[in-house]
């Protein structure tokens, strides 16, 4: 194993016969954790997912195995208690195997599902957290996901049923009065029905919107809305998956947050566009 971590630090070990669960992060390699980058270095067999960037599969030692489970909204894949049942195949035969997932694999990763399998095959695990899209993908967007002036909740929710065809059986009423802001991870093919629960659940047609598209990766896109129009606007940009969607007033942030965006524009960024932060109401 070539070594890249720090020194001074006791590192855990990757036994053979046992799997670590590991996130990604949402795209940059620079997202992901030491402890991943450490899982990686050790592992005999990687099974990751189809949103893990590439670029991370090559801190891989050479000589890995690379095994693909990737699984997307209405294509086809592997099935969840295949993924499962080959990870204990593969720590039973011996293996050092490191699971990886895009994000972070308690966040609407399955990644329970996959580490309860594995506690009841008997096989020793280790769940490595990653940075959810949700925050590090919004951060690369220039959109925080709390702000003091704006909200001190948000909520997190997937954008689909399980067999992806609406948006999920939810208390929606309940959220759009709750939260100020609300995270949709998944919910790009279902966009316009999903517009059409909001604003029938109480939140406002004209309440800004946004949806980054393949956050943090070097073809990010971010493309700003409101709630009625986030359907047609998406459609416009053409904006792919994986996307996220955020609804509420941190969205405005993002004319004096987009760091990513200055950098690339060699321009610097305004303490208060616009003067749009001080008409903010939470």
């Amino acid at each position: 194993m070539t070594s890249v971590l720090p020194e001074g630090v006791d590192w855990p070990v990757l036994e053979p016969g046992s799997v670590w669960l590991a996130g990604a992060g949402p795209g940059d390699p620079g997202l992901l954790t030491l402890h991943g980058l450490n899982g990686l270095k050790q592992a005999d067999v990687i099974v990751y997912d189809a949103l893990v960037d590439p670029r991370i599969l090559k801190f891989a030692e050479p000589g890995a195995r690379l095994d693909y489970a990737g699984k997307r909204g209405g294509k086809p894949g592997p099935q969840q208690r295949d993924i499962s049942e080959h990870l204990v195949a593969l720590a039973k035969a011996g293996h050092r195997v490191l699971r990886l997932k895009g994000g972070d694999p308690l966040v609407f990763g399955r990644g329970g599902e996959e580490a309860l399998a594995l506690a009841g095959a008997g096989i020793p695990f280790r769940v490595i957290p990653g940075i959810t899209a949700a925050i590090g993908g919004l951060a690369y967007a220039g959109i925080p996901v709390t702000h003091r002036d704006t909200n001190s909740v948000v909520t997190f929710v997937t954008g689909h049923m399980a067999q992806g065809d609406g948006p999920p059986a939810l208390d929606w009423p309940a959220i759009a009065k709750g939260s100020p802001v609300i995270v949709i991870y998944m919910g790009l093919k279902n966009l316009a029905p999903l517009a059409a629960t909001l604003i029938g659940a109480g939140r406002a047609p004209d309440e800004p919107a946004a949806i980054v598209s393949r956050a943090s990766r070097p073809d990010q896109r971010v493309v700003e809305t409101t709630i009625a129009q986030m359907a047609s606007d998406a459609a416009k940009a053409g904006a792919e998956t994986p996307a996220l969607l955020v609804i509420g007033p941190v969205v405005h942030l993002r004319a004096g947050l987009d760091w990513l965006g200055a950098l690339l524009e060699g321009r610097l960024l305004e303490a208060d566009p616009l003067g749009r932060f001080a008409k903010i109401k939470p």
